[in-house]
């Protein structure tokens, strides 16, 4: 079974510019495989100095794979679906402007449930500063949404996955595996006790952090705190490779330095585990991001109320310099005790899970 990043590889090879596009190299300052396209604004604008970037996304969200009919609220589903397209634009530090709804849904769900949908798209879109656009609608057996996102950062700055170097520190905000942590107790039918009802809330209407972004990118012109940057969407182990793999270095982190999710001695003897869930559990939606040491007298422990914590630092390849290929890129786990070992990434991937 091939990985979801060997899939979108063979998609991106297979719809490659084999020539020399002239669009393309004028407008598309960033395309695929990182969290955001981003296009030249300075060429939309027709050559206007200092005109913001372009930045788009889109994430689909379907039922039976990224929520349940029956179980999520209608209103959660709908919150979550733009919440977490729009983490995209956080993790390239722009300030998100409008969105596209495409929707499939089946004949029962046109009603009261569709209202409830839109209602929780609304507070989504109310809360980021978004206008909906545009979209599509269709029937469907199932639910099916797809969001496309747009949003705009001062030109050149929008933070990437391909900007870490050696000798970077390792971030990430707020505290990790709560999302998941939320999720296991649906899957366990654990969600109905009133005793773990806050404990969803990560995972049913997820905060994602925008103004954090938008700061590391640099806040307009300034110089970017971040150098390299994505959102903890499928689990740390697997976003934090992602961020590797693209800047083509190593990374090391701590795991007694990791905020992870407290996890009540009720659950703990079902099996879930704090460090477990922090590092492989996905939709979280915090930031994970580099900071140069040159930059680091600008970072903060807390930003407008989100908590920030260094857990590593980017440590030089294995082979002399960047290397050339992308699948050398590895994270090393240092224990409590000391002792270190390779972290595999276990994080959300659809193409290895049923």
């Amino acid at each position: 079974m091939r990985t979801e990043s060997e899939i979108i590889g063979r998609i991106s090879r297979g719809l490659a510019d084999r020539g020399a596009s002239k669009y393309k190299a004028n407008a598309v300052r960033l395309g695929i495989g990182d969290d955001a396209a981003v296009l030249r604004g300075s060429f939309l604008s027709r050559g206007g100095r200092n005109a913001d970037d372009l930045v788009l996304s889109c994430d689909a969200f379907l039922e039976n794979i990224h929520f349940l009919a029956n179980v999520h609220s209608a209103d959660a589903i709908g919150y979550k679906a733009l919440a977490r397209t729009t983490s995209d634009l956080a993790a390239m530090g722009a300030v998100p402007r409008f969105f596209m709804l495409s929707l499939a849904l089946p004949a029962n769900r046109t009603g009261a449930w569709l209202d409830s949908l839109i209602k929780g798209v609304a507070r989504a879109a109310r809360e980021f500063g978004m206008v909906l656009i545009g979209g599509d609608t269709s029937q469907n057996p199932t639910v099916v949404m797809n969001i496309t996102v747009g949003g705009e950062v001062a030109d050149g700055h929008g933070l990437t996955r391909s900007g870490a170097y050696r000798g970077d520190g390792i971030y990430v905000s707020g505290t990790l595996g709560a999302a998941q942590l939320g999720l296991e107790l649906i899957l366990r039918g654990l969600h109905r006790n009133a005793q773990w009802k806050g404990m969803l809330n990560q995972h049913l209407r997820p905060k994602i952090q925008l103004k954090l972004g938008h700061w590391l990118a640099g806040e307009g012109r300034q110089r970017a705190i971040a150098s390299a940057a994505t959102d903890t969407s499928d689990g740390l182990s697997t976003d934090l490779t992602h961020i590797c793999q693209s800047s083509r270095v190593n990374a090391r982190i701590y795991a007694a330095q990791i905020p992870v999710v407290k996890v009540p001695k009720q659950l703990q003897r079902l099996g879930l585990d704090s460090l477990d869930l922090a590092l492989h559990g996905g939709e979280d939606y915090q930031l994970v991001f580099t900071v140069p040491t040159a930059q680091a007298s600008r970072m903060r422990r807390v930003y407008r109320g989100v908590p920030i914590t260094r857990i590593g630092e980017i440590v030089p390849a294995k082979k002399s310099g960047r290397q050339k290929g992308r699948g050398g890129s590895s994270i090393e786990l240092v224990d409590a005790a000391g002792k270190s070992a390779p972290l595999t990434p276990r994080g959300w991937d659809h193409f290895k899970r049923s």
